[in-house]
C-alpha cells in the first residue's frame, strides 16, 4: 500500500520543475535586457568587422538567409533591449563582413544601374482606372523584365511604373535599356501606347540587403528622370566603358540635373550597332 504522503512529496517535487523552469527562464531574461549587459553587448558589436549598424530594416535582405534570420531575430525581441539579439546581429555583422572581403559586399563592386519610368503614366491610369493600369503594368514587366534578365542584369526594385536594374556590364544595361523602350512602344492597352524612358549611370554604390544606395544611385536616376518619351540617357562614364563603335551615341547640350556633379556629361543612345 503507498502512503498518501509519499505520493503528495513525489507530486509537489514533480510540480517544482515547472516552477524552476519558468524561474530560470525569467532569470535569463532579466539578465539579457539588463542595461549593463545590453551596452557591453553593443560595445562587443561596435569592435567586430563589418556593419555594427547592421540589423535594421535598411541592411537586411530578405532574399538572402542570413536576412531572414535577421529579419525574425529583431522581430524577437523588437519591443525591449536584449543582449543576446546584439550578439546574434554581431555574428551576422562578422558573416556580412567576410563575404564582402570576398567580393561581395558594399561599394567595392563597379555596377551599371539602370532605372526606368512610363512617361506621364500617372496622369492616363487617373482616367484609365485601376483595371486598365494595372493591366498596363504587367505588360510592360513583360516587356521589360526578360530582356534584364537576358542581359545578366538583376531588378533591384520595382517602382510604380518603373524600376531599378544593376548590370555587371554597361553594355548589356544599354542594350537592355533600348529594346525596353522599344518592346514597350509596340504595346497597346485599349487604344494606350505607353512610352518608356531610361537611364544608366556606372558607379560603385553601397549595397546594403538587397537594395542600392549612394550618389551613383542618384545620378543614375536624374539621368532618367532627364530622359524623354523613347529615350535612354547615358552618363560618360557608361560612354567610356562602351566597345568602340557599339553605339550611335550624341550628346546632350544641356544637363543641370539637381543632385548629380556639375561634370557629369550625358549622352543619348541614337541606335545600337
Amino acid at each position: 500500500m503507498v502512503n498518501p504522503d509519499a505520493r503528495g512529496e513525489h507530486a509537489s517535487k514533480g510540480g517544482d520543475k515547472p516552477r524552476r523552469a519558468q524561474q530560470l527562464a525569467g532569470v535569463l531574461r532579466r539578465a539579457d535586457e539588463h542595461p549593463w549587459l545590453h551596452t557591453a553587448a553593443q560595445k562587443v558589436r561596435e569592435r567586430l568587422p563589418g556593419d555594427h549598424e547592421y540589423g535594421d530594416p535598411l541592411s537586411l535582405d530578405r532574399d538572402a538567409p542570413p536576412g531572414v534570420v535577421g529579419e525574425r531575430l529583431s522581430a524577437l525581441a523588437a519591443e525591449r533591449p536584449s543582449a543576446l539579439k546584439e550578439l546574434g546581429f554581431g555574428a551576422l555583422q562578422v558573416w556580412q563582413s567576410v563575404s564582402e572581403a570576398q567580393g561581395r559586399g558594399q561599394g567595392d563592386r563597379e555596377v551599371a544601374i539602370l532605372f526606368t519610368d512610363l512617361v506621364e503614366f500617372s496622369a492616363w491610369a487617373l482616367n484609365a482606372g485601376d483595371d486598365r493600369a494595372v493591366e498596363l503594368l504587367r505588360r510592360v514587366g513583360g516587356a521589360v523584365e526578360p530582356r534584364i534578365a537576358a542581359g545578366g542584369g538583376r531588378i533591384v526594385k520595382r517602382l510604380g511604373d518603373g524600376l531599378m536594374a544593376v548590370f555587371d556590364e554597361p553594355e548589356a544595361a544599354v542594350i537592355a535599356a533600348c529594346q525596353s523602350t522599344k518592346c514597350v512602344a509596340e504595346l497597346d492597352v485599349d487604344g494606350y501606347r505607353p512610352r518608356l524612358r531610361a537611364g544608366v549611370h556606372l558607379g560603385r554604390p553601397r549595397r546594403l540587403g538587397g537594395d542600392y544606395y549612394g550618389v551613383a544611385v542618384n545620378v543614375a536616376a536624374r539621368i532618367a528622370g532627364e530622359a524623354g518619351a523613347d529615350e535612354v540617357l547615358i552618363s560618360d562614364a557608361v560612354c567610356e566603358r562602351l566597345p568602340e563603335g557599339a553605339a550611335q551615341l550624341k550628346r546632350k547640350r544641356r544637363f543641370r540635373a539637381k543632385g548629380a556633379p556639375k561634370e557629369t556629361q550625358v549622352f543619348r543612345v541614337e541606335s545600337l550597332a
